[in-house]
């Protein structure tokens, strides 16, 4: 769910490549070019380090619950709906058909991605409706999506967790194709043009305060089971472009020692804000992040994992994705775990490990983010022509105790299963249906 971005050389060229193709890796997963502290309402502009430990408690390891998770893609029509312009109830079917997959594949919770690009899959009073259904954005669908999708996936005994990308607003760069009205318009100041997209700034503390409230908008209104955040913060790095919030940064970076460091403290309240937030609603809503899966390479901090990927996230999306798992401030992580056992620059074998050891002492559960979408893609190496390659991934996480479960890129993937990656994981790893362990 990421993009194109390599930070630094690495030594040889087959390193070189290696870590290329981590990087790249995520831009076929997104479909976009494509997959905490308690805080006070006004807590995004400080205060945000302080630790919530236990939030709700521990999730994994009771008898007979295992989490199994599908994405369910609407940015770009991904997954859902098949196209724009399809009438109210062939969007439904559509997307009730997804819900009986999941159930036949014995999964137990979609993550439906209700804000793709700073709009809304519900009739929000702060974003327009999203382009996706209708082919327009701000035109009414005549349904509600998300409503729909909360009561029908809690009849099949599935969790609904709603997926919020918080600052991507358009993949395109012209304003004047945004609706009449959308907050980026009324507030082009809050705009920055990226690699061919508009972002929100993360670093203004009013566009931090507005995306949660536009994002809590969703939790107060259904009984969604838990908010997820994908891993898009700050853009995955685009080659001799930059994001120009040096303004920013004069305006709002003092006291910190470089613009990194800022950066990172700018998501860093994102994410223990929108832990507060959601805890201030009262409601049994849990919190998840699916960052990518590297963190750091070891090469870079003794801390980081044995790899040598081309993308890592505290230094390049500047999303610290350790420390929230550490501090408390999520609930759940799902680290897009996406390549093959066995692959140089970030072997599956080691990555598993590495996270089982970062969740570990914490009230974290780790659910693995595994790549069906390259099961059977002709692009892709040896490995993933096998069907047996996602079930050998299964069968080596069972061996770390912190793994909880195991998310599906995506729904689309689910339905297909191009080569019977799928059905095997099923076969060998799901022979009964099981309850999620919210």
């Amino acid at each position: 769910m990421g993009h194109i971005g390599r930070r630094r050389l690495v030594a040889g060229a087959a390193g070189a490549l290696a870590s290329l193709l981590v990087a790249a890796d995520a831009v076929a997963a997104g479909g976009s070019s494509l997959p905490a502290a308690g805080v006070p309402r006004g807590g995004s502009g400080g205060g945000h380090g302080r630790g919530q430990g236990n939030r709700k408690g521990r999730r994994r390891g009771r008898a007979g619950q295992e989490f199994r998770g599908m994405w369910l893609a609407t940015v770009a029509n991904r997954d859902w709906p098949s196209r724009p312009g399809l009438t109210a109830a062939e969007q439904r079917a559509e997307l009730l058909a997804y819900l009986d997959t999941a159930v036949k594949r014995r999964l137990n919770a979609v993550i439906f991605q209700v804000r793709p690009t700073a709009d809304a899959l519900w009739p929000s009073p702060y974003e327009p409706w999203s382009q996706y259904l209708t082919g327009v954005q701000g035109k009414d669908p005549g349904w509600d999506p998300l409503g729909t999708a909360v009561a029908e996936a809690h009849r099949r005994g599935l969790e609904l967790h709603a997926w919020f990308n918080p600052y991507r607003v358009a993949n395109h760069t012209d304003p004047a194709r945004l609706a009449e009205g959308h907050p980026a318009r009324v507030h082009p100041d809050w705009v920055l043009p990226y690699g061919g997209k508009l972002y929100y700034d993360p670093g203004l503390p009013e566009v931090r305060d507005f995306v949660q409230d536009a994002m809590l908008d969703a939790v107060r209104r259904y009984e969604v089971d838990a908010v997820h955040f994908d891993d898009y913060f700050y853009p995955y790095p685009v080659a001799g472009q930059v994001f120009a919030d040096d303004g920013t940064y004069a305006a709002h970076g003092a006291g910190f020692p470089d613009k990194a460091a800022w950066r990172r403290d700018n998501i860093d309240r994102l994410v223990s804000g929108m832990a507060g937030r959601i805890q201030e609603t009262g409601k049994d809503v849990r919190f998840g992040i699916s960052p990518f899966g590297v963190w750091r390479n070891a090469a870079t901090d003794p801390l980081g994992s044995d790899t040598r990927a081309g993308v890592e996230t505290y230094d390049d999306l500047h999303a610290d994705t350790r420390k929230w798992v550490k501090e408390g401030w999520i609930d759940y992580v799902t680290p897009q775990l996406y390549w093959h056992i066995g692959f140089a620059a970030a072997d599956y074998a080691k990555l598993v490990p590495w996270w089982d050891g970062v969740v570990a002492g914490t009230d974290v559960d780790l659910y693995v983010g595994e790549a069906l979408y390259k099961a059977g893609d002709p692009a892709q190496p040896a490995a993933w022509q096998d069907p047996a390659e996602l079930s050998r991934h299964l069968a080596l996480a069972e061996e770390y105790g912190g793994v909880g479960g195991h998310v599906f890129f995506s729904a689309k993937e689910v339905v297909a299963d191009r080569i019977g990656a799928m059905a095997k994981v099923v076969a060998d790893h799901y022979p009964t249906s099981v309850r999620p362990p919210g």
